[in-house]
């Protein structure tokens, strides 16, 4: 698959949002849907697409418990990103090496 991308604030926060009562951080595949999405979504304003990568993902679970967030793939950044597809980490770290 390749790149994933995530949407970053400048001082590092991570955009998430709640659905059903858990966060999620939403992926896309490209920069493209990143955008498109946050023109979407008012709350993505102040974040811009940053490729999510293993060192990123590992970085990310250093700082927060695995369990407190799920991972949430955007296939269609037109739709509301509660339509996402939620990925295991063991997944998106296959996904994001290329054998997945």
């Amino acid at each position: 698959m390749g790149d994933i991308y995530a949407m970053q604030r400048a001082n590092g926060d991570w955009f998430t949002h709640m659905v059903n009562g858990r966060l999620h951080l939403p992926l896309f595949h490209t920069v493209h849907d990143a955008f498109m999405s946050r023109l979407q979504n008012f709350e993505m304003f102040l974040f811009k697409p940053v490729n999510f990568d293993d060192r990123m993902l590992k970085r990310f679970d250093a700082k927060r418990a695995k369990t407190d967030i799920d991972f949430c793939m955007i296939e269609d950044p037109f739709v509301s990103l509660h339509y996402g597809h939620v990925v295991e980490r063991i997944n998106l770290s296959l996904m994001m090496n290329g054998t997945a």
